[in-house]
């Protein structure tokens, strides 16, 4: 019985592993901006594509914000107008398994993401 138990819990795993995988991507998150800035144009696009699209309003400078988003993918392109600094793309902004994604930016670092998984 217990080589049967064993041999059943091996074969249980990878149908786990599996599962898992089929529901993998992205989902709602909460963005933060963490630019110093006002933000507009919220913008969203698969990595390595050329289709924008809208992403929802963007939270006022040092806010925080409900986006409802979901999609297979994981990689993606975020873009905004920063008030005063023009627009900024943050790229490879991993959006799977995150609770929120902080943007920001400044002259001398240029942009980049802070996670809260």
């Amino acid at each position: 019985m217990v080589a049967l138990m064993s041999k059943g819990v091996i074969l249980l795993v990878p149908l786990l592993a599996s599962a898992a995988a089929a529901f993998a991507g992205a989902s709602n998150f909460t963005l933060v901006n963490g630019t110093g800035a006002g933000l507009a144009n919220l913008t969203i696009r698969r990595a390595g594509t050329q289709d924008w699209k809208p992403l929802g309003t963007a939270p006022a400078a040092g806010a925080r914000g409900a986006i409802n988003f979901t999609d297979k993918d994981c990689a993606f392109d975020i873009r905004a107008e920063v008030n005063g600094k023009g627009p900024v793309t943050w790229t490879d902004v991993n959006l799977c398994d995150v609770k929120s994604v902080k943007l920001n930016h400044d002259g001398s670092a240029g942009a980049w993401v802070d996670y809260d998984h």
